[in-house]
């Protein structure tokens, strides 16, 4: 192999990041740090990080170490997001670990006088066998230069020489999050004050009283030792923490405001989507295409074509643990801990908010409450570097429930409307689907500009962000998964971005999947009704895919698909059983929900079977752990949530505002298996299941009474309303 031909074999992420001291640092206390940068969420990717790097390097698990999101030693490796941690993130970990071994391989040759295919590495040992000589890494971490570049010319190891991955190992963080202050929220940093950021009153409000005599006031609070007001921006820093908040409510007291733009009614379903302005873009195309269909607001059923509506509201990331950030100036260096996805994004950010180079910012991940997207974390960071700048010593910034609902990101509402029609032998000959979406990108180094909130409340104000979108080729945002896996000989698939704002919004979990999936699978399970076929069977009719087939087949097995469901447990109650599919992004996880529901005056979940195709899995309990919190989160943004909002703005403000799923609510039993495939390369799983849940839950209330509800969150109340005008036994599987 050339070193041309070497250097193209080099993983993206490798080749971004090639200087190897970047990945892997060997140290004199006998372990090894792995610097990594995607960071442990809550997914458990840092056990899956340290398994890779002692497999490949062959060192044993206890000896490891990890550092990830340091931005001062590790590779940036973008964001945490899109199920990428395993499928791109570890894999040039991987490469990485191989190079860094060969380099280690070949100093013990050179030490033992032998040639490098002479050395064998176990436990550490570097060894020639013939002659019984040895070095071990730590012996030869002076004469090892790791930083330097990448050659390209190393190989991980083979499916069948690994040992370390493959099986579930522990993971190393829990032990002192279950027992011990592990979380960001726990940090304290010497001399540290509290600070506290007071918002408008609304998006657009703008700042127009606080006088002199104001602020004064508040600096002669008990504690208060910095007040910070530019634009739009208030903060406040006390000695502590209910010195800070006091603060913070007196300001809000003393401060005027004006005008707020007002919001257009949100009306119980998204069907207003279709009404606003927006971007239209062709997505998908087979067959010539389809235009849209001059009846597109007509919904139901007729003979053999179906137009139907569905739709998600606005979604809360509704973490546990609001967001919290910690930030300290030296001179003219800031550090900043965060908890967020990205701590080479936020540091870029930071540099264009605080307007500093790049390299006097060091942004230090630190494990919080998961979110799986863009929530609030980022705009504390930002709060606090300005913060302990105005302060002049080290702040701790957090937010509180109210701040979380009303000014970090949403996901956004989304509404899809798809027209298909059966041929004479029930299978599909057209689709047409159109979806309309905000954006699912403003994170900062994603999109084009400055995207905090103090960014754009500060003076001067950072201009708008552009609007935009991930394309498709890049995992799509409103996009993700819009584009059916089915064989559909003519079909379009239209993207409406809408170009308005109305709530601030940015990625959450799965993005647009989550919506695109519940659509095409609820749509699924109609055409099967109208082709009088089972909704497994009818969906094996239209797969190609191998591998998509088998993981269908083997849900449909695992569950008794064919069995008589289980009788009620009670004699007002009706059961239900449904289905759903889909390959995360097109490229990713094949996954398969099969859901059994009671319905009486409520759904219940009962049994859910989950069937994954993720290729190798480097951590079984940790795939399992994934699909299984997923499904659980999916279930909560089914059955419950939706962000409540009026003309003003964001109306949830606790949690009896925005119900979330309760411990009691959980499945009774929940089964998942995934498929063997060490051959294969491995795929992420995190958000694999979001769609599919969303859709199995939606065809097994259909299949229960005989009702379909097509927007979501599936309440009693929606349920009730649709029923009243929804003629029974319409939507029951044969």
């Amino acid at each position: 192999m050339s070193q041309a031909q070497a250097n193209a074999a080099l993983h993206p992420d490798l080749a971004d990041n090639p200087i190897l001291a970047r990945w892997i640092a060997v140290q004199a206390d006998g372990s090894v740090t792995v610097n990594a940068g995607k960071v442990e969420l809550g997914q458990g990717i840092g056990i899956v990080q340290l398994q890779v790097a002692a497999e490949e390097l062959d060192i044993p698990l206890a000896r490891m170490r990890l550092c990830a999101g340091h931005t001062a030693h590790g590779p940036d490796q973008g964001y945490t997001s899109g199920s990428l941690s395993t499928q791109v993130g570890v894999i040039a970990l991987r490469q990485a670990c191989a190079e860094v071994r060969a380099r280690f391989v070949a100093q013990a040759a050179l030490a033992l006088g032998v040639r490098p295919d002479e050395i064998e590495v176990h436990a550490g040992v570097l060894s020639n066998p013939a002659s019984a000589a040895q070095r071990t890494y730590w012996d030869l971490r002076e004469a090892v230069d790791l930083n330097v570049r990448a050659s390209g010319l190393a190989s991980p190891k083979r499916a069948h020489e690994r040992t370390v991955t493959g099986k579930s190992a522990r993971r190393p963080d829990l032990e002192s999050k279950f027992g011990a202050a592990a979380f960001i929220h726990d940090l304290a940093l010497t001399d540290m004050v509290h600070g506290r950021v007071v918002r408008p009153p609304a998006y657009d409000a703008r700042l127009e009283a606080f006088d002199d005599a104001a602020r004064q006031c508040v600096r002669e609070m008990p504690g208060v030792c910095a007040l910070l007001v530019s634009g739009d921006f208030i903060g406040v820093c006390a000695e502590r923490e209910e010195q800070a908040i006091a603060a913070a409510a007196q300001i809000r007291s003393l401060t005027r405001w004006t005008g707020a733009r007002t919001l257009p009614p949100p009306g119980d379903t998204q069907a207003w989507l279709g009404d606003m302005p927006a971007q239209v873009s062709v997505v998908s195309q087979t067959g010539g295409g389809i235009a849209a269909p001059n009846d597109a607001l007509s919904i139901g059923s007729t003979g053999r074509s179906l137009h139907a509506q569905y739709s998600r509201p606005f979604l809360s990331h509704a973490s546990i643990g609001p967001s919290c950030a910690l930030a300290r100036w030296d001179d003219h260096r800031l550090t900043v801990w965060t908890q967020g996805q990205g701590s080479f994004p936020l540091r870029r950010e930071l540099s264009l908010v605080l307007d500093i180079p790049v390299d006097d910012i060091t942004v230090i991940h630190a494990d919080g409450a998961g979110c799986y997207g863009h929530n609030g974390a980022d705009d504390a960071g930002v709060d606090a570097a300005m913060l302990a700048r105005a302060a002049a010593r080290p702040v701790r910034v957090q937010w509180t429930r109210e701040d979380e609902f009303a000014w970090s990101p949403h996901g956004p509402a989304m509404l899809v409307r798809i027209a298909a029609s059966l041929d004479d032998s029930g299978t599909i000959e057209s689709w047409r689907e159109d979806v309309w979406s905000h954006t699912h990108v403003q994170r900062p180094g994603m999109a084009q500009g400055i995207c905090s909130l103090a960014g754009a409340h500060r003076d001067p104000p950072a201009p708008p962000i552009p609007l935009s979108d991930f394309p498709l080729a890049r995992g799509g945002g409103g996009t993700r998964n819009a584009v059916p896996i089915y064989r559909l000989p003519r079909s379009q698939v239209d993207y409406h971005l809408i170009s308005q704002p109305v709530l601030r919004t940015s990625a959450l979990r799965a993005l647009g999947a989550f919506a695109n999936v519940f659509a095409i699978e609820s749509c699924m399970d109609e055409l099967a009704i109208l082709a009088q076929r089972d909704p497994v069977d009818f969906r094996l009719a239209h797969l190609d895919d191998p591998r998509a087939r088998h993981v269908l087949q083997e849900a449909a097995t695992a569950s008794g698909w064919v069995q008589p469901k289980a009788a009620a447990s009670r004699a007002d109650a009706v059961r239900g059983r449904g289905v759903g599919f889909a390959r995360y992004k097109g490229n990713g996880a094949y996954c398969a929900v099969i859901v059994e529901i009671e319905v009486t005056d409520r759904i219940a979940l009962d049994r859910i079977w989950a069937v994954v195709d993720a290729g190798e899995l480097l951590n079984p309990d940790g795939v399992a752990n994934q699909i299984e919190g997923g499904i659980l989160q999916a279930a909560s943004w089914t059955l419950k949530e939706s962000l409540g909002w009026n003309e003003s703005g964001i109306t949830a403000q606790t949690w009896d505002d925005y119900p979330i799923l309760r411990f009691d609510e959980t499945p009774q039993s929940l089964r998942v298996h995934c498929v063997p495939a060490p051959d294969e390369p491995p795929l992420g799983v995190g958000e694999c299941a979001a769609g599919p849940t969303a859709a199995a839950i939606g065809n097994a209330l259909a299949d229960a009474l005989g009702v379909r509800v097509r927007d979501l969150p599936l309440t009693p109340e929606r349920l009730a309303a649709v029923a009243l005008e929804t003629p029974p036994d319409t939507n029951r599987r044969p």
